[in-house]
């Protein structure tokens, strides 16, 4: 379990806290239109982060090619219809270049500020000459008017419990996963990112923001600088 990330709940549970059946139930939202909207048409993606395929699957659906990656080899065996590759993210090199790179899940606001730039050192690794590095940002109110919950498809309700200060810039946030049949927690760090310091960690692994492809500046795109 990585440092200051724990999970509770039926079945396996990965280094970052997150349950892999919770996982499997979760649905996926509007962001697969969202990344086919802003990358060629049947590119190849490098996606860094995957965990079940709850993005992986619709991608496939869309025409994309997907190397799925995740730290999680209980993960990845519920990954269908792409290549696979198991190991944590910051030490991924695997000598080749992709059109798109993809780091979802939030996964740039980890709490330690090294892992961060291992993050983005490896999307920036992979990244062809004219490739194009999709990131997925919290939103400006993340941490803030909580504990707030809402109720998803199948009547699960998804609650964000508390999101507390434990020092050097980082929160210790604590989620709720409710269904009829089951509870999930996950507490894990969080680093808030002010656009500006984003915007700087990405140069300092030799990326620039190309474009903010939704108006909540959740999802960026971003090219080698």
């Amino acid at each position: 379990m990585r440092e200051g990330h724990k999970g509770t709940g039926p079945g396996a549970i990965t280094p970052d806290g997150c349950a892999v059946e919770l996982y499997s139930r979760l649905p996926i939202g509007d962001e697969p239109d969202i990344i086919a909207a802003a990358v060629p048409a049947g590119a190849h993606i490098l996606e860094l982060g995957s965990g079940v395929g709850r993005m992986t699957h619709p991608l496939l659906e869309r025409g994309f090619t997907v190397t799925a990656v995740d730290e999680s080899a209980e993960m990845l065996e519920r990954v269908r219809g792409a290549r696979t590759i198991c190991s944590p993210i910051e030490d991924l090199d695997l000598g080749e270049k992709f059109e798109v790179v993809m780091l979802a899940s939030f996964l740039v606001h980890a709490g330690d500020a090294e892992v961060r730039r291992g993050l983005l050192r490896t999307c920036a690794r992979h990244l062809a000459e004219d490739g194009r590095v999709l990131i997925q940002r919290e939103g400006a109110d993340y941490h803030t008017n909580l504990p707030r919950e809402r109720v998803g498809p199948g009547g699960a309700t998804i609650r964000l419990v508390s999101s507390e200060p434990v020092g050097d810039g980082v929160n210790s946030v604590r989620a709720e996963y409710e269904f009829p049949d089951a509870v999930w927690t996950q507490t894990f760090l969080a680093r808030p990112l002010t656009p500006e310091q984003f915007e700087e960690a990405l140069g300092e692994a030799g990326l620039k923001v190309d474009r903010y492809l939704t108006e909540d500046e959740v999802w960026v795109r971003a090219v080698g600088g």
